[in-house]
């Protein structure tokens, strides 16, 4: 059952690439082909997407650069991604959807559950000038919120290093934000990440679909 809107609840953004074959989750490949890797890619999607049908949110928004495709779940309202740019604006696109609370993740954290997202999904989650922050253990981050909203603070943020997250958060602080750390999650970027993520949440679409690969590669 979708959780309802309660006062204060914030919008809820998923950035998110179509999993098509050969542009989602190419550092897979090897020892995935670009098909399994797909596969990979949309289970992590499904479930990123289920569990944010589980906790409060006053609308949900999937930021796509593609097509939705039978792994969408009703409950979310679907907007293109720009079709130029980098990662940054792309990111602040998404926020400029939202006038209020807002809660971006990204589709790369399978092993996301409500429980995780919930010192941001509670009643009392954005004052004014409150920021979340979600770090990767890669030095990037899986989740970005603020309050109010401002694009302009992840424009120009270098995207895709190891010093990405530190940046990001830096903006924040540096805006007089309010910033409230979110656990350390890691993203699935390579077969060693995904064994280890699918050892960490064996009840999903995304450890079910990890387990098949591993167990047609045993054959």
């Amino acid at each position: 059952m979708t959780a309802g809107p309660p006062d204060g609840a914030a919008t809820l953004l998923v950035i998110a690439k179509e999993p098509v074959p050969g542009r989602v989750k190419t550092r897979l490949t090897p020892p995935c082909t670009p098909r399994e890797a797909a596969r990979l890619a949309e289970a992590a999607l499904a479930d990123t997407l289920r569990t944010l049908l589980r906790v409060p949110a006053r609308r949900r928004l999937l930021v796509l650069a593609g097509r939705p495709g039978p792994w969408l779940p009703p409950g979310f309202d679907v907007v293109p991604q720009p079709g130029t740019g980098g990662l940054d604006q792309r990111i602040a696109a998404a926020f400029s959807h939202c006038p209020g609370p807002a809660l971006l993740v990204g589709m790369d954290t399978p092993q996301l559950t409500p429980a995780l997202l919930a010192p941001a999904t509670a009643a009392d989650a954005w004052p004014p000038g409150r920021a979340w922050f979600g770090p990767a253990a890669d030095g990037g981050f899986w989740a970005l919120g603020m309050a109010r909203p401002r694009p302009a603070l992840v424009l120009g943020v270098p995207m895709s290093t190891p010093s990405t997250g530190r940046h990001q958060r830096h903006r924040l602080v540096e805006a007089g934000l309010d910033v409230r750390d979110l656990p350390v999650l890691r993203d699935v970027d390579t077969a060693a990440d995904a064994a280890r993520i699918a050892r960490e949440a064996p009840g999903g679409r995304f450890a079910a679909a990890w387990a098949a690969l591993r167990a047609g590669a045993a054959t």
